[in-house]
């Protein structure tokens, strides 16, 4: 399908996404309490008080809804989010700049200190940065939880990360051809996101992803 068209359908799933969060948040408000400080989302159940559990983390390449996905599921569950890239930019400055001052190597350095630190606590709904759990020391670290690679196909992550009109500057896609920098970027990354447990997100909502990996959490993670 030409990119072009691509690009429609995408935008037109994001509106989708976006309407689809909006009503599951309207649908839980009266159970829950949300705020948002030094990038975590803290939700809170008044209705079930149960225990947390170990941590829910998604992974995967940019454009799959790690964030979107993660935030709801969070709200579902009762449980504080984490969005690792944000927390990051809370206590360093913007990732752009991090690569720029100070290279790859030094923000990978952060995340795996954030790793070890997140690995240590539970009841959490954490979203990752793209390349985080790509390091070896980071999926060691949080190894005792359970983790999901959200996927979709190269092509429609391609759209999404191009229809993307957040402002969020991807320093890994810098360049004249962006689309192209994707397509061997997911290349690269393809083997090791497989090992890791897939969700397929192509042609699904936000709540229907949700839906999915509440079917799969474990009972050491479920607190529902």
């Amino acid at each position: 399908m030409p990119l072009l068209r691509h690009l429609t359908l995408v935008q037109a799933q994001r509106r989708s996404w976006r309407r689809g969060l909006r009503v599951s948040k309207i649908s839980v408000s009266f159970a829950s309490c949300t705020c948002f400080t030094d990038g975590v989302s803290t939700t809170r159940s008044s209705e079930t008080g149960k225990p947390a559990h170990k941590n829910i983390v998604l992974t995967g390449f940019m454009g799959t809804g790690k964030s979107t996905v993660g935030r709801l599921l969070a709200i579902e569950l009762g449980r504080d989010f984490v969005d690792t890239d944000n927390m990051i930019v809370s206590r360093h400055g913007p990732i752009a700049e991090i690569f720029a001052d100070h290279g790859e190597a030094h923000f990978r350095s952060i995340e795996r200190d954030l790793a070890r630190e997140l690995a240590a606590q539970v009841g959490l709904v954490v979203a990752t940065g793209g390349g985080m759990l790509l390091q070896d020391e980071v999926g060691e670290a949080l190894a005792g939880h359970q983790l999901f690679c959200l996927t979709a196909p190269a092509d429609v992550i391609v759209a999404r990360v191009l229809a993307d009109s957040s402002g969020v500057v991807r320093p890994l896609l810098a360049g004249p051809d962006a689309e192209a920098n994707a397509v061997q970027l997911l290349t690269e990354r393809a083997l090791r996101y497989r090992m890791f447990e897939q969700v397929d997100t192509d042609g699904l909502t936000p709540a229907q992803v949700v839906a999915e990996i509440r079917r799969r959490i474990s009972p050491a993670a479920d607190n529902s």
